[in-house]
Order: structure tokens, then C-alpha cells, then sequence
């Protein structure tokens, strides 16, 4: 599995905006398409909320990739 970090600058991130800031996807709308399909998990729970609002400390992971969020 791959692993990636992201760092926060703010509060938080839409999670459909960290998978296109990650690069993980080429942009938002294919990320709202992953979630939508029930591809991406955070904290190891499936999130079908295409902005849910992802925090320092969370884990989010889509295919083979696992995207830890931390705080600035």
C-alpha cells in the first residue's frame, strides 16, 4: 500500500478536495466518483459523503493508497 501525507493549513479539507490536492485523482469531480461508488474509507469506515470535512489526525484510504492528514 501506498502511503501519503498531507498537511493541513486550515481546519479542515472536503475529502473529495484532499483526493485532487493528493493527487490521487485529477480532479474534484473524480473524486466525488470514487466516494459516490464506495471506494474511499476514513478511519478504516466507508464515507459516502463526497465533502465530508477530513481533520488532522484522520486516515483516509482509496485503492492502494493511504493518505494520513496532519495538523499544521
Amino acid at each position: 500500500m501506498q502511503n501519503l501525507t498531507f498537511e493541513l493549513t486550515g481546519e479542515f479539507v472536503a475529502l473529495n478536495d484532499l483526493l485532487k490536492l493528493t493527487g490521487v485523482v485529477d480532479s474534484g469531480g473524480a473524486g466525488k466518483v470514487l466516494v459516490a461508488n464506495g471506494d474511499v474509507t476514513v478511519d478504516g469506515q466507508l464515507e459516502t459523503r463526497k465533502t465530508c470535512k477530513i481533520r488532522a489526525g484522520q486516515t483516509v484510504a482509496v485503492g492502494g493508497i493511504r493518505i494520513r492528514v496532519k495538523g499544521a
